[in-house]
């Protein structure tokens, strides 16, 4: 069977309640076409044949002001990868906000605690990134974290291999292309501020990306093991 699950990964909606660098502020859609976005997904995967799935990275005010009501209007799930350091910072999700992020339905997973290159990383700093983050995060929001997603999309053999290590379930990362559902490795596609859902979201389902996205999700289990 082919791959048939496309991930969008959103890191901000609207305008940056925060200064944020050139290359972040590129990632923020404008708040309509978020919410256009949402209100497609339901005829885009009818037509296709396909499953949409939402998440969110580094736990952007946004996403609980803008992300979260719309998708509880729409009933659907998401899933909010936040950063450890960043709770309850300026421009950012509070405890508060995380918890009723779950009790709505969604999941909040560990994009790590500094936003920072997991490849460079020595024994003390995969400690904080992928434990002490974790750790931090869970007592944030009373539940326990099972998913993580790569910042930067940045990983390797080890980087993966610390992650089975330290436990969790399922892992997000940047790498392009459709998704097996309930895969340990979930590739995913970042909307940018050009994005366009009637647009740019069809192309993904091509039988040629489907094939290409099912035999990549092969090589890399060979490749890393995992």
């Amino acid at each position: 069977m082919l791959a048939k699950t496309q991930v969008l990964t959103f890191h901000g909606i609207g305008v940056p309640a925060v200064p944020v660098s050139p290359e972040e502020s590129h990632y923020f859609v404008p708040i309509e076409t978020y919410q256009r976005t949402i209100e497609r997904l339901p005829a885009l995967e009818q037509k296709h044949g396909v499953k949409l799935e939402i998440t969110f990275d580094d736990g952007n005010l946004s996403d609980y002001e803008v992300g979260l009501p719309a998708l509880v209007e729409a009933g659907r799930p998401g899933r909010f990868f936040v950063l450890a350091a960043r709770i309850g910072a300026k421009g950012y999700l509070t405890a508060e906000q995380m918890r009723e992020i779950v009790s709505s339905g969604s999941v909040i997973g560990s994009h790590g605690h500094d936003h920072v290159d997991w490849r460079k990383l020595d024994a003390a700093g995969f400690q904080r990134e992928l434990y002490d983050a974790r750790k931090k995060i869970e007592d944030a929001v009373g539940a326990a974290v099972t998913e993580a997603a790569i910042p930067f999309g940045a990983l390797d053999a080890n980087v993966l291999h610390r992650l089975k290590e330290a436990g969790y379930r399922r892992v997000f990362t940047s790498t392009p292309g459709l998704a097996y559902q309930t895969a340990w490795f979930c590739p995913r596609f970042s909307p940018a501020n050009g994005f366009d859902p009637d647009r740019d979201i069809p192309p993904m389902f091509s039988a040629k990306k489907r094939l290409k996205s099912s035999l990549y999700a092969f090589a890399r289990r060979a490749k890393f093991r995992i």
